[in-house]
């Protein structure tokens, strides 16, 4: 019985220190539930919905790029792609195989998804093509079953309508590459397109837009349940362009497939109508996907295409810069309107011959003639009177000779040489040959069709040192921002000496014995003024005088001379100012004078409020310049 006693009072003292011990334990759970769940629980709800819902970005649509009178250049449209998940397929390669039986997917297309699947998470999908047709889409869509992992997703991707007619100035999109990386979060995310190139590139920030947010839900490693609330966010501005877009049309048509520019510019406000570069290329297809092939033919072109001529093609002025070797002698003071020079058909200097480009010579001539009749002898003798410092002044205020500043990127800064610059270039000094040679825009000098037609805007506004651009309002969720109005500074030359050369170019497109009369405008009210050029790709040797030189339509392509020509119009109360280059077209008069006609002609029906509209006689002969 004692024993009993003894074995049950050993039992109950272990009962109570166990139960005691499970007491404590429950205690402690229960302090440790209370504090998470009732004092911190806040901040644990908190952590469990950032772990919970994800969110993600989501890529607003670009903004459009318009005309000046809202006619669409840069537009959006739907863009069908095929996407691959590889956690959902057994063999991803053996599902791209079966998908090229179906589609078009090529080595590059097939390349960089294997790149894109092995840097990126399993579940998330990535984009095998873009820009599939209707038909490509069915095709998919109907063999769904034998492609695991294979769906057909939409997004946006850009439109250009004009194609290669305006690739130059409007640019193009492309993915956004490791040097584009910044601050902004839309660059994060999968397909986004940024600006590569002309206003695309140029005003990216502006047609971004604002990224949406979509919020989903996640399982524990990442992979999205549903979508819980989504933000679209806002779409990028809308820019408005100076361009007209059917004179834009209408310009590339005119120069009738040769390579070269056409350029105008409202001389008064320096908006720029017409930036038409030829030949183009299209730039959609940098956003579509570009092929070897493609790009080896356009980076082979001998003609250019990747180049915007009108702002980085740079040629010899040729005599259309005359007019500036006029302005410099007349504002110098070192010649009048009246000085007269006999033109014999050549100049001797020392051993050097140089030659008018009318081979009998022109005879006597003042400023008015030496423009109107473009005589190289009249302009070798004003040159080598006011020196190549001054002309060199001259046309630097006329926006010659450095970049203009044009919103568009890789504008090039044209040439314009002086005594300094040949020495400190090549440590000879400047001889006095080369002055004739650059007071008939040959020699160093180095213009693009953007500064010419500037110079002449410049020339015949009275001297107001207009800057030319492309951007003219900013449309910002139904808000209009215009482009403030700059005023602009005058260049320094007086009215007296600008009237003189303004007159001469009325008498090179009017008056019978002008370079140009045969490419005048006859319709009343219509008429423009101009300066012919043309601008020499090699040097004619005195052998090849002697024995005749070849016309440049003997000559191969590349030989042959570029054909100049600046015009403005109306001449009663000029607006407009065109320059055009014609590459390797020969004579400017010939060549590049009827494109500009047709082109300022057709600016002032569009642009001009009133006129008559009878049609112009091309029947009169005219000389070369």
């Amino acid at each position: 019985m004692y024993r009993d006693y003894i074995q049950f009072k050993a039992f109950s003292r272990r009962a109570v220190i166990l139960g005691g011990a499970q007491m404590a334990l429950a205690s402690a759970l229960v302090g440790r539930l209370y504090y998470l769940q009732v004092i911190e629980a806040d901040r644990y709800k908190k952590l469990s919905e950032e772990n919970r819902i994800s969110l993600r970005l989501l890529a607003p649509p670009r903004g459009l790029i318009v005309d000046r009178f809202g006619n669409p250049l840069a537009v959006n449209k739907q863009n069908y792609r095929v996407v691959i998940v590889a956690e959902q397929t057994p063999d991803l390669e053996q599902t791209l195989d079966a998908l090229a039986q179906i589609i078009t997917v090529n080595d590059f297309d097939r390349r960089r998804t294997l790149k894109e699947v092995s840097r990126k998470r399993p579940f998330l999908a990535v984009t095998v093509r873009e820009n599939l047709s209707w038909e490509e889409v069915a095709r998919v869509e109907v063999n769904t079953p034998d492609l695991p992992g294979v769906t057909v997703d939409v997004g946006q991707s850009r439109e250009y309508i004009l194609g290669d007619q305006a690739g130059h100035v409007i640019g193009y999109v492309g993915a956004v590459a490791e040097s584009d990386l910044g601050d902004d979060p839309l660059l994060e995310i999968p397909g986004f397109h940024v600006g590569k190139n002309g206003i695309e590139k140029t005003y990216d920030l502006a047609l971004r837009g604002k990224a949406g947010t979509s919020e989903v839900e996640v399982n524990a490693i990442g992979r999205v349940i549903r979508e819980l609330n989504r933000d679209e966010g806002k779409s990028g501005a809308e820019m408005v362009l100076t361009l007209d877009r059917d004179l834009q049309k209408f310009a590339i048509e005119r120069l009738g497939g040769n390579s070269g520019a056409v350029v105008v510019i409202d001389i008064h406000s320096g908006e720029v109508l017409v930036m038409a570069s030829a030949p183009g290329f299209d730039p959609a297809i940098f956003n579509q996907g570009m092929t070897e092939a493609y790009w080896h033919e356009l980076t082979s072109d001998p003609k250019g295409p990747l180049i915007n001529k009108v702002s980085a093609g740079q040629y010899a002025p040729g005599s259309t810069f005359k007019t500036m070797v006029a302005l410099a002698g007349l504002d110098s003071g070192v010649v009048n309107p009246q000085h007269r020079v006999f033109c014999t058909g050549e100049v001797v200097m020392g051993d050097s011959h140089f030659h008018c480009w009318k081979k009998e010579g022109h005879g006597s001539l003042d400023m008015h003639e030496g423009i109107m009749k473009s005589c190289d002898v009249y302009f070798y003798d004003v040159s080598h009177r006011v020196g190549i410092d001054r002309m060199a002044d001259m046309a630097r205020r006329f926006g010659l000779g450095s970049a203009l500043g044009i919103d568009l990127p890789g504008e090039r800064p044209g040439l314009m040489p002086d005594s300094n610059w040949k020495l400190g270039t090549t440590g000879v000094s400047w001889q006095p040959g080369e002055t004739l040679v650059a007071g008939i825009g040959q020699g160093f000098s180095l213009a693009t069709p953007l500064q010419l037609a500037v110079m002449l805007g410049r020339i015949v506004n009275g001297g107001n040192a207009i800057v030319p651009h492309l951007s003219r309002d900013l449309v910002e969720h139904d808000t209009v921002r215009p482009r403030p109005q700059p005023s602009f500074a005058p260049v320094g030359v007086s009215a007296a000496a600008l009237k003189v050369v303004v007159e001469g170019m009325i008498a090179v497109a009017n008056d019978p014995h002008g370079t140009a009369y045969a490419a005048r405008i006859a319709e009343a009210g219509f008429e423009m003024g101009g300066k012919t050029g043309t601008s020499q790709v090699r040097r004619i040797t005195k052998a090849e005088r002697l024995s005749g030189v070849k016309k440049n339509e003997d000559l191969p392509w590349e030989e042959r001379d570029h054909a100049l020509f600046i015009g403005f119009a109306p001449i009663s109360e000029p607006r407009f100012a065109c320059a055009v280059v014609v590459e390797h077209g020969g004579g400017g008069s010939k060549a590049a004078a009827p494109i500009v006609r047709d082109v300022l002609l057709e600016t002032q029906k569009r642009h001009l409020s009133s006129g008559p509209l009878a049609k112009g006689d091309e029947s009169a002969p005219g000389g070369e310049g």
